[in-house]
């Protein structure tokens, strides 16, 4: 069982990572029909979220 002082910390990073994703419009009105198409779009807008992080962490 957590702690009261961890309690939370896990969920707001997942729900900061939603926001982020959800800065991408394609993403967040979902276009695509299919799914493989959204994954991918998915998996990009990650790749460029992780990169613009990393850029201004240099």
């Amino acid at each position: 069982m957590e702690t009261s002082q961890k309690l939370g910390r896990h969920r707001w990073v997942v729900e900061r990572s939603i926001a982020w994703l959800a800065g991408y419009r394609r993403l967040t009105i979902r276009y695509e029909r299919r799914a493989d198409a959204f994954k991918g779009f998915l998996a990009l807008a990650a790749a460029l979220t992780c990169f613009k992080k990393l850029k201004q962490a240099k």
